[in-house]
């Protein structure tokens, strides 16, 4: 099955345009939308594996129709309703505003620095060996679909599945997203740079020498 997030690759969608050098929003609302996200993530309702995943679930006419920050808008307003933060009523403005029980762990001013810049590390102690060496060969799953969850959320993208790459780097152990994103725990795994030749990827690439690089888990991978 397709999933309409998963464009990586993907033909007919146009050339990607650089932004202009220096610009990090184009309207003052971009700015508040990722402010509000990462304000709401603080509340320790979600991780981050969670958020995105509320991204990809929404439904594709608005996901196609919508902007970048539109797409965060829309999965923060479904997790704040689905994690019980919000009501439908609460959301649209219909009901009287109450203080709510979580209003306790929001950040003040002062505090919002040093949690950014100590941010949310994802490597974890696991008792997984770690099977592939830099220089392997290996193979990505032919599917690239969530093994664990059907139609769950994943970092391994369509473009490669079953394309042949070799080991570029350790990465150690970390959260497995596939697990993360769905309560069934953290699952840390070894995590590799895999890099893979763009003739490997496309049928016609415009660049044949050209490579990407893409992080991805050990059970994403199998040996060549």
């Amino acid at each position: 099955m397709s999933r309409v997030h998963d464009m990586g690759g993907r033909f007919g969608d146009g050339a990607v345009v650089p932004e202009p050098e220096g610009e990090v929003f184009h309207t003052d609302w971009h700015g508040r939308a990722l402010a509000l996200t990462l304000a709401a993530g603080s509340l320790g309702k979600w991780n981050i594996d969670v958020s995105r995943h509320a991204r990809e679930c929404l439904a594709p006419k608005d996901y196609t129709a919508f902007s970048y920050y539109e797409k965060w808008i829309g999965g923060l307003a479904a997790l704040l309703v689905d994690t019980g933060v919000l009501d439908r009523d609460e959301l649209a403005g219909q009901t009287q505003a109450q203080i709510s029980a979580l209003a306790v762990k929001k950040l003040s001013a002062d505090q919002v620095a040093a949690v950014l810049a100590r941010g949310g590390p994802a490597d974890r102690q696991s008792d997984i060996a770690q099977a592939f060496q830099v220089g392997d060969a290996v193979v990505t799953r032919r599917i690239a679909e969530n093994a664990l969850v059907s139609g769950g959320h994943t970092r391994l993208p369509t473009y490669a599945a079953g394309a042949r790459g070799t080991i570029l780097r350790y990465h150690g152990t970390h959260i497995l997203p596939d697990s993360n994103a769905h309560g069934l725990g953290e699952a840390p795994e070894p995590l590799y740079a895999v890099v893979f030749p763009a003739s490997e990827l496309w049928q016609h690439p415009e660049h044949p020498k050209d490579e990407v690089v893409l992080d991805l888990w050990q059970s994403y991978l199998a040996p060549v």
